[in-house]
């Protein structure tokens, strides 16, 4: 299938990301930028930002999306790995960071401790810094919820990736619809005050009244920021694309989902979850700070 005119990936320019690349390197770190072939990386990297991968680089999950490495078994935890990535902030004089890790079924808590660890080594490393978490499910564990929601992330994302009935086909046989809606609703009751967010791809043979199903579910679970973007084949050992969406069903997507309540929403070919992760998050608390305000003048 060829692709449309608008699918066409800036390669990456520039000293910038030269340097960043290099860098990530030198520290012992990983990004989800090339482990998951991004589309976005060569503008992140250029605008000095980056999504970065903990926990190794080897997933125990086989989602049929995705080109992180498998294995039944990731690496051994670096317990130096949450002050590189804390030096690494400081260096690239980030404001906004986004952690993220691959599954990790093989470690008691799913690797819950490490990524608290991450968060709070991030969050000492400048003034004001914000740090965003996309975790995976902890097989449904509260107590690992627990731990990473008591580290105190601004945002917790969680993505659901695909509408429920495309659940078996897309994602890995341990991953579950409901246990994921469970995820983001567990983590808003622990602490309201944490922005929540998820994410759906599209162009892998979903219909569209099931993308609006799965924007009332999310938003059941008070889930506050949504993201769409185009699914794109990383290699020939993923599954196919089934169709390129077109610009302008993005955009009322976008529209769809803002109407339901989302505090923001992304909505474009290239949208993955952290990209212009700090943007959309300013959004959301703009948003959420006019909805408080007009709640308090009806009081």
């Amino acid at each position: 299938m060829a692709k449309p005119d608008w699918l066409k990936i800036r390669p990456p320019v520039g000293g910038k990301f030269e340097a960043i690349g290099k860098r990530v390197q030198e520290l012992g770190l990983h990004t989800v930028c090339q482990g998951a072939h991004c589309p976005n990386m060569s503008e992140c990297w250029s605008a000095g930002t980056a999504t970065f991968l903990v926990m190794g680089d080897t997933c125990t999950r086989g989602c049929r999306f995705c080109a992180v490495k498998k294995g039944a078994k990731g690496q051994e935890l670096d317990g130096d790995e949450p002050r590189r990535l804390a030096q690494a902030a400081r260096e690239f004089g980030l404001k906004y960071v986004v952690i993220t890790s691959v599954d990790r079924d093989d470690l008691p808590d799913g690797g819950a401790g490490h990524f608290a660890e991450c968060v709070r080594a991030v969050k000492k490393s400048g003034p004001k810094v914000l740090v965003e978490v996309l975790i995976p499910d902890f097989g449904g564990s509260e107590a690992a919820l627990r731990t990473v929601v008591d580290a105190e992330p601004d945002v917790v994302a969680h993505n659901i990736e695909t509408t429920r009935e495309l659940q078996k086909v897309v994602r890995d046989a341990r991953a579950d619809y409901e246990q994921s809606l469970e995820v983001l609703e567990k983590v808003k009751k622990m602490d309201a005050e944490i922005y929540t967010k998820s994410s759906l791809m599209l162009g892998v043979g979903e219909r569209e009244e099931d993308v609006e199903a799965a924007m009332d579910d999310l938003r059941a679970v008070d889930c506050d920021i949504l993201v769409m973007g185009q699914y794109l084949r990383p290699t020939e050992m993923q599954m196919p694309v089934k169709e390129f969406v077109t610009l302008e069903k993005f955009e009322r997507l976008k529209k769809l989902a803002e109407a339901k309540g989302f505090l923001a929403a992304e909505s474009s070919p290239f949208a993955r979850t952290s990209y212009r992760a700090g943007e959309v998050f300013i959004k959301a608390a703009i948003e959420n700070k006019g909805k408080n305000s007009e709640v308090n003048a009806h009081d």
